[in-house]
C-alpha cells in the first residue's frame, strides 16, 4: 500500500471486501470514501455507519481507538463503536455515523472564520467535558519525549485535560449551523497539558485554510496566547511526524 498525504480520496478508490461486507450487513446502498490518512488507511461511510479500514502494514491500533471511543462516549459527542474486525487484508472499526461534515469540507474551507470558531469552541468543550481524574489513558509530553527521543523537555503544565491527541481540523465535525457537533479519530486520546492539543489545532489552520488563524482559534477556545507552549508542542508534533 502506498502512503502519502492525507485528504479526501478519489470516489473510485477500491473498496476493501470487508468494508463491502459491513455495508451489506447494514443495508447500505452506497459506500462513500470520506478520508485517507497519511499512512494509507481509508475511512468510508456506508449508510448509517462509518468504517475505518487499514492495511495490516499500517502501525495504528484500531483496538486502542475503540477503547478510547467507548470511554469518551459517556461524556462527549464521539462515534459509538459498533464492531471491530480483522482479516488477511486489513483491520476495520465500525462506528455510528455522526451529524455534520468535517471542518475541511469545501463549505468550511470557503468560510474559514466560522470553521475556526467551531474548532476552538469544540476543543474547549471536549477538554471541559472529559474527566481527567478517571481517564485511564495518557498522552503526557514526558512520555512522548522519551518514546521519540525529542531533545527538549516540556514547559510547565498549564492545565491538565483529557486531550484529543490529534486535534487537527479534519477531526472536528461541524453542523449546518456552523457549530461543532462531534469529534472523531481519537486514537491518541489521553491526559496531557491542554496546549498539546491547542498548538496542533492552531497549526492545522495554516494547512487547511491557507493562513494562520491561531489568534482566532485561541479566542474561540477562551485562552490567552502563550507562544512558548505553542512553539514547543508544534515542534514536538513535527518531530513525531
Amino acid at each position: 500500500m502506498s502512503h502519502g498525504r492525507s485528504g479526501v480520496p478519489p470516489r473510485d478508490i477500491p473498496v476493501p471486501p470487508a468494508v463491502a461486507t459491513v455495508a451489506r450487513r447494514h443495508h447500505a446502498d452506497r459506500i462513500e470514501p470520506l478520508w485517507r490518512n497519511e499512512l494509507g488507511g481509508v475511512t468510508f461511510r456506508a449508510g448509517t455507519v462509518v468504517v475505518k479500514w487499514q492495511g495490516l502494514d499500517v502501525p495504528l491500533d484500531l483496538a486502542e481507538e475503540a477503547s478510547r471511543l467507548r470511554w469518551a462516549h459517556r461524556w462527549t459527542p464521539v462515534p459509538r463503536v459498533l464492531e471491530e474486525g480483522v482479516d488477511r487484508d486489513g483491520r476495520w472499526l465500525v462506528t455510528e455515523a455522526m451529524p455534520g461534515e468535517n471542518a475541511v469540507a469545501d463549505r468550511w474551507r470557503a468560510e474559514p472564520a466560522r470553521a475556526v470558531h467551531a474548532l476552538g469552541e469544540g476543543l474547549r468543550a471536549l477538554h471541559d467535558s472529559l474527566p481527567v481524574e478517571v481517564c485511564p489513558f495518557t498522552w503526557h509530553a514526558e512520555d512522548r519525549v522519551a518514546a521519540k527521543g525529542f531533545p527538549d523537555p516540556p514547559p510547565p503544565v498549564d492545565r491538565l485535560v483529557v486531550c484529543h491527541g490529534d486535534a487537527c481540523a479534519p477531526n472536528t465535525l461541524i453542523d449546518d449551523e456552523g457549530r461543532w457537533s462531534a469529534h472523531v479519530d481519537l486514537g491518541n486520546l489521553g491526559v496531557a497539558d491542554r496546549w498539546a492539543d491547542i498548538a496542533v489545532a492552531a497549526l492545522s489552520t495554516t494547512w487547511n485554510y491557507g493562513a494562520d488563524w491561531t489568534d482566532a482559534l485561541l479566542a474561540a477556545y477562551g485562552v490567552e496566547r502563550n507562544d512558548e507552549r505553542l512553539d514547543y508542542y508544534r515542534r514536538l508534533w513535527d518531530f513525531e511526524s
